[in-house]
């Protein structure tokens, strides 16, 4: 009976194991950027702070997965674990009561939609499974190899959040290469050629400055250029963004707004050929807009809050 104690308890740990080094690496692959607006999101971090403190979080992460799935130090291990997995139950709390059960939580990345209730429900299974490991799972016999080889491993996870998704405070998108200090045609939007394909926009973009972001309702990059704006935007709520949305309203709209929540930005439709001579193949389109011409193009990448308000400011 004991023995069979022991291997559920192996079992369960290489399971949690490997659940957390998959999350870790779902968050890191293919993209960080929407584990890194959570910390923003929740006021813990700044959009400097924020990527360091996402990949240390994903190198914890990798690195308790890693002695789960071993069988290292089983008890400490299982007691940092269960702490982290508090830590996450938290963070989704706050989540929840800041935004609703809405969205993905980002338990792992942009990969697999759940939702913050279901990623609390599922944090909570993993502590309670957990026990049995802790009490009846003693682990292998340490050695110095054995800690040789977390010590590498974990002085490789923190390297490879880092090689895998660097941090460049200092990107440099290919749109600036391309042509700007031109009028953008917004007569398109105001005076539609395309009866019942264009909504006129809500706000006035042919005077002042603007900057105004070209999406599509499924495209997977624009949602996470949609929730970063948001989150400019609601740090900084006086800054003119607008969203010229494109895709199928009746079907679409509500997943979007629902995934991205930014329904603090105002925005406007326009579909067909209208849509692609003002925004092109290329999305998201993210443009600076001064009195209708185009001063700068960013991506989602380089988009910068503090750069955007020093813009805006500027006479």
């Amino acid at each position: 009976m004991q023995a069979f104690k022991k291997h559920v308890g192996l079992l369960i740990n290489v399971f949690v194991g490997l659940v957390f080094i998959y999350s870790g690496y779902t968050k890191l692959f293919p993209v960080i950027e929407t584990f890194e607006f959570t910390f923003v999101d929740i006021g813990v971090a700044n959009w400097y702070t924020a990527p360091i403190i996402a990949r240390l979080m994903i190198s914890i992460e990798l690195i308790l997965g890693f002695m789960l799935l071993i069988g290292f130090a089983v008890k400490p291990t299982i007691k940092i674990t269960i702490a982290l997995l508090l830590f996450f139950i938290i963070y989704l709390v706050i989540i929840i009561y800041k935004n609703g059960n809405n969205g993905n939580c980002g338990c792992f990345g942009e990969v697999h939609y759940m939702k913050p209730l279901y990623a609390i429900y599922k944090n909570i299974f993993l502590c309670l499974i957990l026990i049995w490991p802790y009490k009846f799972f003693g682990g292998w016999s340490s050695s110095k190899y054995n800690k040789l080889l977390v010590g590498f491993v974990s002085i490789t996870a923190v390297l490879l959040t880092y090689i895998i998704n660097p941090i460049d405070y200092n990107y440099s998108s290919n749109n600036l290469s391309e042509k700007v200090n031109y009028p953008l045609d917004l007569d398109l939007l105001y005076a539609p050629n395309d009866t019942g394909k264009v909504e006129i926009p809500k706000v006035n973009l042919k005077q002042g400055k603007h900057l105004i972001a070209f999406l599509s309702l499924t495209c997977p990059h624009c949602r996470i250029a949609a929730k970063k704006m948001k989150l400019i935007k609601q740090n900084n709520s006086s800054l003119p963004i607008y969203f010229i949305l494109n895709g199928n309203k009746a079907e679409k709209l509500n997943e979007f707004l629902e995934d991205t929540k930014a329904t603090n930005i105002p925005y406007s439709f326009c579909l067909g050929q209208t849509f692609m001579k003002l925004a092109s193949a290329q999305l998201p389109r993210i443009y600076y807009i001064s009195d209708e011409i185009i001063v700068k193009k960013v991506d989602y990448f380089e988009l910068n809050q503090y750069d955007l308000e020093n813009w805006v400011n500027q006479p």
